[in-house]
């Protein structure tokens, strides 16, 4: 298997144990928008995404890194997700 393959690999593994907690407890992306659209309301700066990361790491079973180089890209990819979401909410109103 190349180094590529063993990164998507990877990558699709840590998706599926982040779904799996989502599927167990789906307060948890209920917790993690509101958490994004309080803070988000002072921009989107790598400041800004670290506060969300680790709130969410206080006040739900996931875990996200403290330090912002230490994301994986599941986390990179939620913290997106999440930014991406809210912008989408305010664009409509």
């Amino acid at each position: 298997m190349s180094a590529t393959e063993i990164q998507k690999t990877r990558i699709i593994n840590e998706l599926r144990g982040f779904i799996r907690k989502l599927l167990q407890d789906p307060k948890i992306l209920e917790q993690s928008l509101t958490i994004a659209r309080t803070q988000l309301t002072e921009g989107n700066s790598p400041a800004v995404m670290a506060r969300i990361a680790n709130e969410i790491s206080d006040t739900t079973s996931v875990h996200i890194p403290e330090d912002p180089a230490e994301h994986s890209e599941a986390d990179k990819l939620f913290l997106e997700l999440l930014r991406e979401v809210v912008q989408e909410e305010q664009a409509l109103y």
